[in-house]
């Protein structure tokens, strides 16, 4: 059994969400799901795509990986208590990614005391704020937490989903899937590249 949730909230960005979804949704096995979970039951995209959600946030910090995707109103999100609350997030039984904007939530509930996080330039000096490092990088993680800075950055951190849940070659497959034809092996050795140094050795 395996449990994604990929929290959504408004104003959220299509990118961040759907391609993680769509990538994670390449393994067909039993028992593995992957849910967008929002706070209420339809979120509305920056560009006015509205979504309905499969669980809530309280099932969703039941799931064994957590990825908080980011949008306009992540600022809002995490100056709401009441919504936040409802995250109880733990990285010892969780895997925990944060996209973009999404690393401000992870600051904000205290997991990256001591962890520098990859975001976009739009919201590095907000991520700054909250003390925390911000790398010139895409792709950045320590044990079970990562975050990943810029949007079509969603495909690595999917991938490094797949490849600490289910293995380097299940994650390689995805992206492969995914991949603009012809230019598979390389789209696959690139991405492979950004993850491989979080994965080895843990």
């Amino acid at each position: 059994m395996m449990h994604i949730a990929i929290l959504t909230f408004d104003g959220f960005n299509e990118l961040d969400s759907l391609i993680a979804l769509g990538i994670l949704n390449r393994v067909k096995r039993p028992g593995w799901r992957v849910s967008i979970a929002s706070p209420t039951l339809r979120v509305e995209s920056m560009n006015g795509v509205i979504l309905e959600r499969h669980i809530d946030l309280s099932e969703a910090s039941e799931a064994d990986v957590v990825l908080i995707g980011s949008g306009m109103k992540t600022r809002e999100v995490v100056a709401d208590a009441d919504l936040m609350s409802q995250l109880e997030l733990d990285p010892t039984r969780q895997l925990i990614g944060a996209q973009c904007s999404g690393a401000l939530l992870l600051a904000s509930l205290g997991l990256l005391n001591g962890i520098p996080a990859c975001t976009d330039l739009t919201t590095t000096p907000w991520v700054k704020e909250a003390g925390i490092e911000v790398l010139p990088q895409a792709f950045f993680a320590q044990h079970n937490i990562a975050t990943a800075g810029g949007c079509l950055a969603s495909q690595y951190l999917a991938a490094w989903v797949l490849a600490k849940s289910e293995g380097i070659e299940v994650a390689q497959a995805a992206l492969h899937y995914v991949a603009p034809v012809s230019e598979k092996d390389d789209y696959v050795t690139r991405a492979m590249a950004n993850i491989s140094p979080y994965i080895m050795g843990e």
